[in-house]
């Protein structure tokens, strides 16, 4: 029972090493990587290339397909370019195991003797991050050490042999097997070493080796399927056909594996290269042969993926037409909409906001996309349009209307994470501790959420109208609202003294929400008031 523990642990010691390796690097380079694949749209090899660099730095081939679904989800990247991309993060999987698995014991202390210190004392700094990188690989090579230690005893163990001797009469199940570990583990790489460390100590014979590593392939392929379900069609349309052409290669070099395997016992090569050799070669050599496929593989998935009848939850931008990018003002006009959407948005937010704090129970069940995540796609969309107009071309008042527009759909934007927080501060602050506020401070709360609705109105309008009477008007309410707020900040200091429960309860929240609400106020009023601060003479005080 020891002895099976020592080796549970060892293998979760493997994932975990290939985890930290995985977030290290994306810490320090993980802009730089998005960065570097969406520039391969059209170039099939060098989006080959490039999947394959970057998955041998991140060390996860499911790390790639989230970025690569998200490209081709937004738009920034065709789906035959992503496809290429997905292939070639297999064979940078297949070239870290071969790296790992060559003799590198006396790299392992090295790496924690350097990168345990250096990461603890710089945990922020990109140095830090390298150093977190460093410590992964240390682990993963000490797990490796320890797996093959712990394998030794098992070997010798007569029920051991005989369990693993079971999957010798059908190389489908083995395979299977394959993609289930690799599943458990949520990393192919880590369940191909652990089978070629077992191939190593005696306990996996050829073929079963060879059928666990090519069924690793295909659970990794289901797992960014799995994982593609955060979005629309177009995201998951990448991770099915990457999960075609795993299954394809699986399919047909499953009836040569006996071939293979006992052409592969002639070579003077210890049984764990011959594993990580043939995976190698079997990843490279199904790259390759199926990079001039992701064309039809990209029409096969949209006619097994076609996108719904009806729109789906996401709410993406309507107006944003690329052909009046030509005409400034039409094209000013056309990204002003979007941002009216996104105040649409807000508003919708500010509703569930008042909800949540009026609500005694949990929350209901969620919609299928979060509002938050509307607002942010329509933020990034309206920030790509108008980066695509030529600011040196544009007249003075059409610069303006370009920074008014940019400078309210960024303010939305925060608004709306701000709120999402809030909602967040009241579900787990009073709802889910069944906790409630007073009566006097709810209807505070609310008379302050009811005005906070009515400011991002007006402040709506005069973004979209720019007529004095209406920034007149938000100017005044502006410092209403700061005015009230700290009344009703007093107020409920007031009723602590007088030793309310239900205020002495919920306290911290509830003046936290005051005082987000008080920087949202700003936020819908902060944009729209710019060109006026500009303006007003120097002598006049701001609210």
């Amino acid at each position: 029972m020891q002895v099976l523990l020592h080796l549970m642990a060892a293998v979760a010691l493997l994932v975990w090493g290939t985890h930290i390796v995985r977030t290290g690097v994306l810490r320090v380079y993980g802009a730089r990587l998005r960065h570097w694949l969406s520039h391969y749209l059209d170039r099939r090899l060098l989006a080959f290339a490039a999947g394959t660099g970057v998955t041998a730095l991140v060390q996860s081939s499911n790390a790639t397909a989230l970025l690569v679904s998200g490209f081709v989800a937004d738009g920034l990247m065709p789906l035959a370019t992503g496809l290429a991309i997905l292939l070639g993060a297999d064979l940078g999987t297949a070239l870290m195991a071969r790296v790992l698995t060559l003799d590198l014991s006396w790299l392992s202390p090295l790496l924690l003797i350097v990168g345990v210190p250096l990461f603890l004392s710089r945990k922020q700094s990109k140095a830090g991050q390298l150093a977190r990188v460093a410590l992964g690989l240390g682990l993963m090579l000490l797990a490796l050490t320890l797996i093959i230690e712990a394998m030794a005893p098992v070997t010798e163990a007569r029920g051991v042999r005989v369990l693993f001797e079971s999957l010798t009469g059908d190389l489908l199940l083995d395979a299977v097997v394959g993609a289930l570990f690799a599943m458990l583990t949520y990393s192919s790489l880590a369940a191909v070493l652990l089978t070629a460390t077992l191939s190593a100590a005696g306990v996996l014979s050829l073929p079963v080796a060879l059928c666990l590593v090519m069924g690793a392939t295909v659970g990794s392929g289901v797992l960014a399927f799995l994982n593609s379900g955060f979005y629309h069609t177009a995201g998951r349309r990448v991770a099915l056909g990457s999960l075609l052409f795993k299954l394809a290669g699986l399919i047909l070099m499953l009836p040569f594996v006996d071939l293979t395997a006992r052409w592969l016992a002639t070579l003077s090569f210890a049984p764990q290269d011959l594993v990580i050799g043939f995976y190698l070669a079997y990843n490279g050599g199904r790259c390759l042969t199926m990079l001039p496929l992701t064309v039809p593989m990209a029409r096969l998935c949209r006619l097994l993926l076609p996108d719904p009848a009806t729109p789906e939850p996401r709410q993406g931008p309507r107006h944003l037409d690329p052909q009046a990018l030509d005409q400034p003002a039409l094209a000013l006009a056309n990204a002003s909409r979007e941002v009216l959407a996104m105040g649409d948005l807000v508003e919708t937010m500010l509703d569930e906001l008042g909800n949540a704090m009026r609500r005694e129970t949990t929350r209901p069940k969620a919609p299928p996309e979060p509002l938050d995540d509307q607002l942010d796609s329509l933020h990034t969309a309206i920030k790509l349009y108008l980066a695509r107009l030529p600011r040196e071309r544009l007249s003075p008042d059409s610069q303006r209307r370009w920074s008014q527009v940019l400078e309210m759909s960024i303010s939305l934007e925060q608004a709306g994470d701000m709120i999402e927080r809030m909602m967040e501060k009241v579900r787990d602050r009073k709802t889910a501790r069944r906790r409630s506020f007073s009566q006097s401070g709810l209807q505070e709360l609310l008379e302050l959420h009811e005005r906070l609705g009515a400011n991002l109105r007006l402040g709506l309008s005069v973004f979209l109208n720019d007529d004095e009477d209406s920034i007149r008007r938000l100017l005044e309410e502006k410092s209403r609202f700061q005015a009230r707020q700290r009344q009703l900040a007093h107020a409920h200091l007031e009723r602590l003294r007088h030793q309310v429960v239900q205020s002495l309860e919920t306290s911290s929240l509830h003046l936290d929400l005051l005082g987000d609400m008080k920087r949202l106020n700003s936020l819908f009023c902060a944009a729209t008031l710019k060109p006026v601060d500009r303006e007003r003479p120097a002598g006049e005080s701001r609210s």
